[in-house]
Formats: structure tokens, sequence, C-alpha cells
């Protein structure tokens, strides 16, 4: 095998997921989901599509009305996108791996902004990519970037900047006086913008479009700019594995090559089900974002109750992402929690060496009891555990 592929390091969430999966005893934390299943009427669209006998290939970008039901989507949210300029992609990991297959040639630099969900620097790496790493500073329990050392760090041999805001884990999000001076700076170096939007939805500041500040806000179309999206989160679609591209218009034809070569298309009735849930998002993601800002509201102050945590609730994301004062292994640590406190965490070095520490919880979850409970838990073992 490529040594890039023998090199990469497994998940570590999947990790301490492994070690709890399957115990009814463990509350589970640790991926970036909900526990809600999908609106019934997105799931019926699937079904009527299979009864309807949809079951043949695609069209590589995606069905025409699902594309024109995203460019409208994109269009009331932001700058005015055309349909030209979007790709339907079997995932929104799939669509930032097609990204980076796109724009970058192995001994390329890559820089990316961390801590960050760990296949967003694994992607660059298994195409022999060199990457360089940029990391958010904690002060107190909140990150925050430091925006000349950023852009000190882009110079004319950086080929591609990757940056995920709203990110996960840490729910930092990127203002758009921020991404104005990123655009600008590296249309003088020529560098692409990677910018993994796919928790713009799941954004609690106030806000005149109900989102997060988007690079497309203000980019060009021609600005050398990829936008991906996914239905995961603001959709409750996590496994059915759709996402989007947004890029420049000269790039569309060449992306299309690019997904016949990497998994075709995506299944038609799973189209059907995303194009449905895009034209009645109204009936789906106010109601998400409203419950997942409840919990947020819910658990934080319960987290920082806790003597040794560190914590600053995000403005956007799905996590609390936190700091626990005499632990030092966050792998470890969350070991133990599974082991000894029946909670299911995902540990900060998953996704930097830099978030030694901390630990990552999704609070997506329907039932508010459960984050209380969890809390109680983490709480109890505090108090009867020594430090490491």
């Amino acid at each position: 095998m490529r040594q890039a592929v023998l090199d990469l390091e497994a998940s570590q969430i999947r990790e301490v997921a492994n070690a709890g999966i399957g115990r009814s005893d463990v509350l589970p934390f640790w991926f970036g989901e909900s526990d809600e299943v999908t609106p019934e009427f997105i799931r019926e669209a699937a079904i009527d599509s299979l009864r309807r006998g949809e079951t043949f290939y695609a069209h590589n970008l995606g069905l025409p009305e699902l594309r024109g039901a995203i460019a409208a989507y994109t269009s009331r949210l932001h700058k005015a996108v055309d349909v030209e300029r979007i790709a339907v992609t079997s995932g929104g990991v799939n669509a930032l791996m097609l990204a980076v297959q796109a724009l970058v040639d192995a001994g390329d630099e890559v820089v990316a902004v961390t801590p960050v969900w760990p296949n967003l620097t694994a992607q660059p790496r298994i195409l022999g990519a060199k990457l360089r790493c940029l990391p958010l500073r904690p002060e107190g329990g909140a990150w925050k970037l430091d925006l000349q050392a950023l852009l000190d760090a882009i110079t004319p041999a950086t080929k591609l900047l990757i940056v995920n805001a709203p990110n996960n884990p840490t729910g930092w999000t990127l203002t758009a006086g921020e991404q104005q001076a990123i655009l600008a700076h590296c249309r003088k170096t020529g560098t692409w913008i990677l910018a993994d939007e796919v928790y713009e939805r799941l954004y609690y500041a106030p806000s005149a479009n109900g989102c997060a500040p988007s690079f497309l806000d203000a980019a060009e179309p021609d600005d050398r700019l990829v936008v991906a999206h996914s239905f995961s989160k603001s959709f409750l679609m996590t496994g059915w594995r759709l996402g989007w591209l947004v890029m420049p218009p000269a790039m569309t034809e060449h992306m299309g090559k690019l997904i016949e070569f990497n998994t075709s298309c995506a299944p038609v009735f799973a189209q059907r089900a995303a194009q449905l849930a895009m034209e009645r998002t109204d009936e789906v993601t106010p109601r998400v974002v409203a419950h997942l800002k409840a919990c947020r509201d819910t658990l934080a102050p319960l987290l920082q109750a806790i003597p040794g945590v560190a914590l600053t609730p995000a403005d956007g994301g799905m996590y609390c992402f936190f700091k626990l004062d005499g632990f030092g292994d966050s792998l470890g640590l969350a070991k133990r929690l599974v082991a000894e406190a029946g909670i299911g965490l995902a540990p900060g070095t998953a996704f930097a060496p830099e978030a030694q520490g901390w630990l990552r919880w999704c609070f997506a979850s329907k039932d508010l009891g459960r984050l209380r409970q969890g809390a109680d838990r983490l709480a109890s073992w505090l108090d009867s555990s020594p430090r490491l």
C-alpha cells in the first residue's frame, strides 16, 4: 500500500466509540449527529421514489431538480448562485475529498486551520500534499483565530487553504470581516480556499439571514473558492450520505468527470428525499436549530458549574468543547469516562495535538434529560477520580 495510507492515524473518535458501542449503560455523545430520526415526509419521498422504480444511475452532477433547489436555497441565504455552480455529492465527506482531489497535487502546500475534524487534515495527506496547520488559540474556554498569523502562513507557495467555520469541534466562527481579509489575501497569493460550511445553519448568534457568515457573501463567482455543504446536520440526514459543492462555473464540468471516477452519482431515491427537504426547509431547519440552541443552553451551564471545567458556549455548531484541569491525556480520559462513568465523549486530540486535555460533547439530543444525566455522571466521576 501507499506509505501515505499506511501512515494515516485511525480515528480516535472511533477508537473511543468502539469501546462503548453496544453497552446499554453508556450515554453516547461521541459522534457528530443528532439522535433524532429524519422527518417522516423526507423518508416518504425516498420510499415513493423507490416505488416508482427510480433505481438507476443519475447525472454525475446530480438531478437537475435537486441542483435547482440547492441553487435557490443558497441564493436565499447568500449572493445569487447559479445552478451551473452546483454539484451533488455522496455526502459532505465526499464533497470535501472531491474538492481536494480537484485542486491538490502531491507535494503541494496546504494550510489548514486547526483543531478541526480529522478528515480535513487527512485528505490532503492521502494525496501526498505538504500540510501545515495554523492552530486557533484557546483563551479560557474559547478558541480564537490570530488572523495575521493565518495571513502570514498563506504565501504564493500555498495551493489550498482549508477552513471549517462554524468549526467542529470548537464552535469557533469566522466573522464576515475575517472572511473578506482572507479572501483578499488569497487573491493576491493565488491560493484556493476550501470552506467547509456544513454547520452554517447551526448558528445561534443574531443574524440577518439565519446563518453564520459565509465566504459566498464576500466572493465573486470566479474566485478560487469551493464551498462544501451537507444535508446531514441541519436536515437530520446523516445516514443518507448526501452533500453538495458550490464552485466557480468553469470548474463544474470537470467536477462531473471526477464524480464519475469516484462514485458515478448519488442514489436517485436519496436525491428525491433531499429535494423535498430543501423545498420544505422551513419545516425542518428552524426547528432543528431552535432545539439545538436549547440543548446547548441546557448543557453548557451544567458543565460550567463543574469545578475545573473551562468552557465558553459557542455561537455555532453542535458541540460543547471543554477542558478539564488536571487531565493531560484526552484519549485516555475519554476511554476512562466510557469505562468508569458511562459517558461517551470525543477526545480533543482527535482534532489536533494542541487540543490535548480537551473533550468534545455532541449536545444534539432529542431528550434534554440525557444531557442532564450525562453532566451529573461527569460531576460525580470527577468527585471520586484522581487527576492524571
